[in-house]
């Protein structure tokens, strides 16, 4: 087909490439990624991978797959291939992910080290005994894998290959990066400390890779190409795989793998948030390598603008865009660009929300997608929206998140939208959130909705406008989505206090909102954070920057605890003691009186005095809900105004992270008119059968 419309500069994009036997039909490669679907909902998974099929993605990858039973990572869920009985499971993917065309590919990993086998109960195997490590630090130690227990793992690699291959994959990935796969066990001194054949000299901590990439090719090679995905860098210093190694492995066993996956470090350093990682971060670590090797080489680096995908490859650095978070945000990116629609990509903010579903073991989602893990579930397609259901018109009161997905999703359906908002600029906390320090990638969602909205000749936008219940009643429209958001609570209220915490108002006072207003303190300034997500952090580092003498103070064990589900916890605490913020762990707030603050120890009660003249309360947010509830009372008056349906959304309904606030805007547009399914769930799920005896 010939895209006249696209930018000829992108064509090389399009390439099609070899990976070993088969061939990719664009160098767009979804690598692998979570999903908190794995055994669990692997329909739900299935589909959505699917969908990037339709989106034009060259190569698709399954999640982590663990390969055989005697390395789990309860209480992760993942996918699990250990025995034949798995195999319909990943063959439902397989078909999916090349039902338009795409290579399908399985991500075959042995956890090792990391794996603490807490289903199974089995005794972790490990290159090298040691205590396991995990996200969750078990109690468990592996034992070192003997040359019997060497054997039998090289023999359940090449097991997995062939029920791989049964099920219809066309790639395997042999998993050593992130620290989480037995390759990079073995070439890493960390975790090598072995003094036979398999240790000591990179020829010989390089020796099971080699045994494993030849018995799997030897039985599965003449149709399945099949890559290694390694760390660039382990960033621990001469004692790990570090990039000068990698390069060195690399040019020894050049023409090894059919293909080469390059991430960073740990997972952290690979798929940081935007907030510490730009866009194509990985570019100095990699550049280079392509010259070792004549085998294909796929990079990652939350890529999101072609120009920059296109200059990885003329620079000879990439072979492939290898894309996890931007793939989630838009599974059509690669159509999008092939059709000249670059405008139409929603981009990645890099927030990292999408992680968070792999670190609880839940569902994932996605701030810029909230169909991501829905296209099963839900039967919500990214690009395509059913028509709009027996009314016509849509009031939605509010642009924030919730807002402005709400009125681009009704207008999608093909209903007539006005869409109000009570300031001078669209966006809600998004426009304010974005001027933080780290943030302004965050901005991506209002501008892409935005962008949308003003293409559309069924929206309408007011802006100052605000709205009481009888301005709404006398306009008359059908269907009414209050999306007014919130503000965040001056008096404490939060998890440590469910009344206000008493204040004899000797302290100047502060709420975040007051910081992006810019009404900022000067001097002292004690930051009370009870909120425990990404809030506290970042307004340290405003403060700090605006010249204030900043200490923060949490009831939690870290800095911003919730952010470790996002891989960036670690990161925020040292940022802000590298910016000289003293931080109070463990400890709450109990009053401020004469112009003092008194502090408790969470666990022994212990009461101290902290002198400052300003505090910040970073604590919860008071929903905007009062229009919601004038209408409430005015009820029968509906019928009359000609209402069919009022509806509270977004922050305004209940307060939290900008993904649900989008999630809660997009729902809203695919259930307005539609049967009411009473006490039903909304939602597929997978359901488990009983075994037979």
């Amino acid at each position: 087909m010939d895209y006249m419309d696209r930018d000829s500069r992108y064509d090389i994009l399009f390439d099609t490439v070899d990976i070993g036997p088969v061939k990719s039909k664009n160098r767009f490669y979804q690598v692998p990624h979570c999903n908190g679907g794995g055994y669990r909902d692997p329909s739900a998974a299935a589909e959505m991978r699917g969908i990037k099929s339709q989106g034009g993605w060259g190569v698709i990858f399954t999640e982590q797959c663990e390969m055989h039973h005697t390395s789990e990572i309860t209480p992760f869920i993942e996918l699990r291939l250990w025995d034949d009985a798995d195999i319909p499971m990943i063959a439902k993917m397989a078909d999916r992910m090349k039902e338009y065309g795409a290579l399908a590919g399985i991500q075959l990993a042995y956890s090792g080290i990391n794996g603490p086998n807490l289903y199974t109960k089995e005794v972790p195997l490990a290159v090298t005994g040691m205590p396991i490590r995990t996200f969750t630090n078990d109690p468990v130690s592996a034992r070192s894998l003997d040359k019997e227990d060497i054997k039998n793992l090289r023999r359940w690699f090449v097991n997995a290959a062939k029920r791989s291959k049964t099920a219809g994959f066309n790639l395997i990935c042999l998993y050593g990066a992130h620290g989480f796969g037995i390759f990079q066990h073995f070439l890493s001194t960390a975790t090598n400390q072995r003094t036979d054949e398999y240790g000591g000299s990179l020829e010989n901590r390089a020796r099971f890779v080699k045994e494993v990439v030849e018995e799997v090719r030897n039985e599965v090679g003449d149709s399945m190409g099949i890559t290694l995905r390694l760390s660039l860098d382990e960033m621990i210093g001469d004692l790990g795989f570090a990039n000068s190694e990698v390069r060195d492995f690399v040019e020894m066993h050049q023409d090894l793998p059919d293909l080469w996956d390059l991430a960073h470090g740990a997972w952290e350093d690979c798929s940081g948030p935007s907030r510490f990682k730009e866009e194509a971060a990985q570019f100095d670590l990699v550049t280079g390598i392509r010259k070792l090797t004549s085998k294909p080489i796929v990079g990652v680096g939350r890529f999101t603008s072609p120009d920059v995908m296109v200059k990885q490859i003329n620079s000879g650095t990439l072979d492939f865009i290898g894309c996890a978070r931007p793939s989630i945000a838009d599974p059509f990116l690669p159509k999008k660009i092939e059709e000249g629609r670059i405008q139409d990509i929603r981009e990645c903010i890099g927030c990292n929300i999408c992680i968070t579903g792999d670190m609880t073991m839940s569902i994932s989602r996605c701030t810029q997608n909230p169909t991501f893990m829905e296209e099963w579930r839900k039967g919500w397609h990214p690009e395509i929206i059913e028509p709009k259901g027996k009314t016509s018109k849509v009031l939605v009161i509010g642009s924030g998140p919730a807002g402005l997905e709400a009125a681009l999703a009704c207008s999608n359906r093909g209903y007539d939208v006005t869409l109000t908002e009570a300031t001078k600029i669209l966006g809600g906390r998004v426009a304010k959130e974005r001027k933080l320090p780290g943030l302004s990638a965050w901005g991506r969602v209002a501008d892409y909705r935005e962008y949308q909205l003003s293409q559309k000749s069924n929206v309408e936008t007011y802006l100052e406008s605000s709205l009481d219940a009888d301005q709404v009643l006398e306009f008359g429209f059908e269907n009414v989505c209050i999306a007014t958001g919130s503000t965040w609570r001056a008096d404490g209220v939060s998890r440590q206090h469910v009344v206000p915490i008493p204040n004899d108002h000797s302290i100047n006072l502060y709420t975040p909102d007051d910081i992006m207003n810019d009404k900022l303190p000067a001097g002292k300034v004690v930051i009370y954070d009870d909120d425990h997500y990404y809030m506290g952090g970042v307004i340290a580092e405003k403060l700090i920057e605006n010249g204030c003498d900043v200490t923060l103070l949490t009831p939690c064990a870290y800095v911003s605890e919730w952010s470790i589900n996002t891989l960036e916890q670690a990161e925020i605490q040292k940022r802000l003691i590298e910016m000289g913020v003293k931080i109070e762990l463990n400890r709450g707030l109990i009053s401020i009186s004469n112009s003092k603050l008194i502090s408790n120890c969470i666990y022994t009660q212990n009461e101290k005095e902290i002198e400052t003249q300003n505090i910040v309360m970073v604590a919860s947010r008071k929903p905007h809900d009062q229009l919601y509830n004038d209408l409430l009372l005015k009820r029968t008056k509906w019928i009359d105004a000609g209402i069919k349906s009022i509806k509270l959304i977004g922050d305004a309904n209940a307060p939290g992270p900008i993904a649900w606030a989008t999630y809660a805007g997009h729902r809203y547009a695919r259930e307005l008119d539609t049967e009411d399914i009473g006490d039903n769930l909304p939602f597929r799920r997978e359901v488990t059968n009983l075994a037979s005896n």
